[in-house]
C-alpha cells in the first residue's frame, strides 16, 4: 500500500514530527498524549533541531551517551567496519568482536576472562539470570523493589518499579527493599543504621525463601531510574558476604552506572566488592550501535566448558557494535573521559547542586557521584512529601525553554550529562537548572 506524507509537513522538523505522530508507536506512553521534540543533530554534550534551537544535554538520552554525540573516533570506527564487514553471525570468530571483548575484560576485576555479548542491557540481565540458574541448579532471583533491569521477560519481572506489575510472566522472582535513607523503610536515621537494617532484611528474605532455592541476588550497583541511590558504605560488601555464605550468585547490573557514569569504569570498584556476573550496555559504546553483555567470572564460565549454554542472539557481537565498543573504550582511555566524569562530579556538580539545595525550597535532597546525580523535589522539606508530576513537568519545560534537556523520573530531576561534559558546560547547565527551579518555586 502506498504511504503518504502527512498533510501539513513542511520543513524537516515539521516532517519528522508529523511522521512520528502518524506512524511511530512509543515506549512507556499513552500514544494520544505525546509531545516529542525534534532532534536533528548533536555534538559533544549539545543537541539541536533544524530551526537552530540548541540544548545542553543533562540527560545523555536515556543515561547512555557517555562519550557524547558524534565522537569522531567512534563514528570513524563504525564507518571503517562497515566498509570491511557489516555483519556476521555469532558462531564465527571475528577479530573486531575479540578486540571488543578484550577491551572490556581489561577493565574487569581479576578472574573475569569471558564476555557474552547481547544487544542491550535487558537481554544482558536476562542471560545473567539464565547463567546463575544453570550454574547453581536453583531457581529464585532476589532483586530490589527500587530497580529497573530491562523490558524482557525475566528482566522486567526482576525490575521492582511499576513496569513489573502488568508484565509479570516470569517465575521465581522475589523483591526486597534496598537502602534509601531519605525515605527509609527501616526507621533508620544514619547511613550505618540503614546499611545494617537493609542487610538484615535481605538475609531474612534469603532465609525465609530457603537459601538452597536462591540462584542469584541481582542488584543495580547504583539504582539509576529509581533515584540514583548510591548505597551506603558497607552495603554491597555485606550483600557479597551473604551471597558467598549461601552459595548465591551475585549479579551487579552496571548497565547505567558503568563505563564512566559513576566516575569509575565500574561503579562497584568504589565499594570494594567483586560480583560473580557483571551486566553492561549503554556507556560501553554510548548506544552508537546497540550493544550490551555479561562479564562472566571464571568459575561460572567453566560451568559451560562441556555443557551447552542454552542461549544466543542473532546479533550477539555484531561487528558494527563491536567496532564502536573498541573505539569508545580507546577514546575514553586516551582522553581521560572517566577521570573527567569524576572531576566534574567532584568539582562542579556536587558543590553546585548543594548550593541549589540550600536555596530552593523545592529541593529535598541531592545525591550522586561522578556524572550521576538526582535532585529530589518535595512540597515540604519537613514532611518530604513528593511534588506532583505537574511540578516536575513545569521544571522540565522551564529548563528546556532556557536551553537545557533534563532527565525526569517521578518527583526527581536527574543530572546525568555525558561523561565528556566540560566544567564550564556543567556550570552553565547548573545555572539553567537553578533558574528553572527558582521559576517554578516562585522565587
Amino acid at each position: 500500500m502506498q504511504q503518504h506524507v502527512p498533510a501539513g509537513a513542511g520543513n524537516d522538523d515539521e516532517l519528522a514530527l508529523a511522521l512520528d505522530r502518524a506512524h511511530v508507536f512509543h515506549s512507556w506512553s499513552a500514544q494520544a498524549h505525546l509531545a516529542p521534540f525534534v532532534v536533528a543533530g548533536g555534538e559533544g554534550s549539545t543537541l539541536w533541531d533544524g530551526a537552530g534551537h540548541r540544548w545542553l544535554d543533562f540527560s545523555s538520552q536515556l543515561v547512555n551517551v557517555n562519550i557524547g554525540y558524534q565522537h569522531p573516533r567512534v563514528v570513524a570506527a563504525i564507518k571503517e567496519q562497515a566498509d570491511l564487514l557489516t555483519t556476521i553471525q555469532p558462531a564465527t570468530a571475528n577479530i573486531t568482536r575479540g578486540r571488543a571483548a578484550l577491551a572490556i575484560v581489561e577493565h574487569a576485576p581479576e578472574g573475569f576472562h569471558k564476555v557474552f555479548f547481547t544487544n542491550a542491557g535487558a537481554d544482558a540481565n536476562e542471560n545473567a539470570i539464565r547463567m546463575a540458574r544453570l550454574h547453581t541448579g536453583r531457581d529464585k532471583v532476589i532483586s530490589g523493589y527500587r530497580s529497573y533491569h530491562g523490558n524482557t521477560g525475566a528482566a522486567v519481572v526482576a525490575t521492582g518499579d511499576w513496569r513489573r506489575i502488568p508484565n509479570e510472566y516470569a517465575r521465581a522472582h522475589v523483591h526486597v527493599f534496598t537502602p534509601y535513607l531519605y525515605r527509609t523503610e527501616f526507621w533508620a536515621t544514619t547511613p550505618e543504621q540503614e546499611c545494617e537494617r537493609a542487610l538484615h532484611h535481605l538475609e531474612r528474605v534469603v532465609a525465609s525463601e530457603g537459601p538452597e532455592s536462591v540462584a542469584a541476588i541481582l542488584l543495580e550497583t547504583i539504582p539509576g531510574t529509581a533515584g540514583v541511590l548510591v548505597p551506603p558504605p558497607g552495603y554491597l560488601a555485606g550483600v557479597r558476604e551473604i551471597a558467598t555464605r549461601y552459595g548465591i550468585v551475585l549479579i551487579l547490573d552496571e548497565v547505567m552506572a558503568g563505563f564512566g557514569r559513576a566516575g569509575s569504569w565500574f561503579a562497584f570498584e568504589q565499594h570494594g566488592v567483586v560480583p560473580d556476573l557483571i551486566t553492561f550496555a549503554k556507556g560501553v559504546n554510548s548506544g552508537y550501535v546497540p550493544a550490551g553483555g555479561v562479564l562472566i567470572s571464571d568459575p561460572i564460565a567453566a560451568t559451560f566448558d562441556d555443557r551447552v549454554f542454552p542461549g544466543g542472539l542473532t546479533y550477539s557481537g555484531h561487528p558494527l557494535a563491536m567496532a564502536a565498543i573498541v573505539a569508545t573504550i580507546e577514546a575514553m582511555e586516551d582522553e581521560k573521559v572517566v577521570e573527567n566524569a569524576a572531576a566534574v562530579g567532584r568539582d562542579v556538580l556536587a558543590p553546585g547542586l548543594a548550593r541549589i539545595a540550600e536555596t530552593n525550597p523545592l529541593v529535598g535532597e541531592v545525591r550522586g557521584t561522578g556524572v550521576f546525580w538526582a535532585v529530589e523535589l518535595v512540597t515540604d522539606r519537613q514532611t518530604r512529601e513528593p511534588v506532583a508530576g505537574a511540578t516536575v513537568a513545569a521544571v522540565k519545560r522551564a529548563a528546556m525553554d532556557r536551553g537545557l534537556i533534563p532527565f525526569t523520573a517521578d518527583n526527581r530531576i536527574h543530572v546525568v550529562p555525558p561523561c565528556v561534559i566540560t566544567h564550564d558546560e556543567a556550570e552553565h547547565g547548573l545555572a539553567i537548572l537553578g533558574a528553572a527551579l527558582d521559576e517554578v518555586a516562585g522565587r
